[in-house]
């Protein structure tokens, strides 16, 4: 058995393998180099936590991910569900018991959960064909499709195989920008399938502003999360 030189091209073509493996499975690699023995894995809802040591080679690194991607997708489904399991009774709780927002203004009547979600649902659907095709010429990029469902977890995602686009329907709840800055997001990953530095340059380049709707999402300013 002949043993290759180490090549940075291999290396980085397996790295780019698994990442891309990753994220048709909605998971997003995150590599942190610490002072560690050994490489360390750490899987949580669409992300992938690994810290390796300083010194490694990158195709030790690559090798030893590749390696843990079949675990890590394997595994996922379980992880979600257990977040979920956690997340959705506080989550429908609050939804259920906060003021009715549309696009971030209170409206002056209430629904409950069941009905929340049956009017978010319609409104969100009313509005979808126009910010599509405001968006995607601006992106350069088009869904085959568009979907809504629950989510619990995520904004939205992209299945870029089949150009697929699903947005939450607790979206409706945040000001209208929010939900342009999903559709945006999930757009550029027909581009990028993962969260690398040129995907974040395609999403500032389509949405110059895009910061602070993405912050409105994760809470920094306030918001239901």
């Amino acid at each position: 058995m002949s043993l290759l030189p180490e090549h940075p091209v291999h290396s980085m073509s397996l790295l780019e393998s698994a990442i891309q493996r990753l994220s048709e499975a909605g998971i997003e690699l995150q590599v942190t180099k610490k002072r560690v023995k050994n490489i360390n894995f750490r899987l949580k809802p669409h992300i992938l936590l690994v810290s390796v040591p300083k010194f490694i080679s990158p195709m030790q690194m690559a090798q030893s991910i590749a390696k843990r991607v079949p675990w890590a997708i394997e595994n996922h489904k379980q992880v979600l569900e257990q977040y979920k399991r956690k997340q959705s009774t506080s989550s429908e709780s609050s939804i259920a018991d906060s003021p009715l927002l549309l696009w971030g203004i209170a409206q002056p009547f209430t629904l409950n959960h069941d009905e929340k979600i049956a009017y978010y649902r319609q409104q969100l659907s009313e509005v979808m064909p126009s910010l599509f095709d405001k968006w995607q010429p601006i992106v350069g990029a088009t869904a085959n499709e568009i979907r809504l469902k629950k989510m619990h977890t995520r904004w939205g995602s992209c299945n870029t195989r089949a150009r697929r686009i699903w947005l939450s329907v607790y979206l409706p709840a945040y000001p209208i920008e929010c939900t342009e800055y999903v559709i945006v997001h999930e757009l550029c990953h027909l581009h990028h399938a993962n969260h690398s530095a040129a995907f974040w340059q395609t999403v500032a380049t389509a949405m110059p502003d895009y910061q602070h709707w993405h912050n409105m999402l994760a809470g920094k300013t306030g918001q239901l999360d």
